[in-house]
């Protein structure tokens, strides 16, 4: 598998507008895309070759949610894009490594992406994506 890559590390908001203020005032990062994908609102920041993803759930249920919940705003994970998911998460699968994404879902801006199982990455949740331009 080929990392090309961080695409992303993302951080889950309690308030992901006051978020967005901080890191265009303080920053003075443009957003480069908003939207809502199922009951996650994000929002992704240019920042040389990667990203600031910012996440916020209306579910409260929501993994999200959970974290926040118990850590307040905090970094929810980190993104790697591949130049092929299908056969990143094959090798991951031979190295016996335990998903949370057996085929890859749709993800912001239409990418494809899929998780691993923090347990086998040290409690550290990463994504994977491969990117449609």
């Amino acid at each position: 598998m080929k990392i090309k890559r961080v695409e992303h590390v993302a951080i889950a908001c309690r308030n992901m507008s006051d978020s967005m203020k901080m890191l265009e005032s303080i920053f003075g990062f443009e957003k480069e895309l908003e939207e809502t994908i199922g009951t996650t609102n994000l929002a992704m920041y240019p920042v040389g070759e990667t990203y600031i993803e910012l996440l916020e759930s209306s579910n409260p249920k929501s993994k999200i949610a959970e974290l926040i919940k118990e850590k307040n705003q905090s970094l929810y994970h980190l993104c790697f894009e591949v130049d092929d998911i299908v056969s990143a998460l094959d090798e991951l699968r031979e190295k016996g490594v335990k998903l949370l994404d057996e085929v890859p879902r749709t993800g912001h801006g239409g990418a494809k992406i899929a998780f691993i199982n923090p347990e086998s990455t040290g409690d550290i949740l990463i994504e994977l994506t491969e990117l449609t331009h």
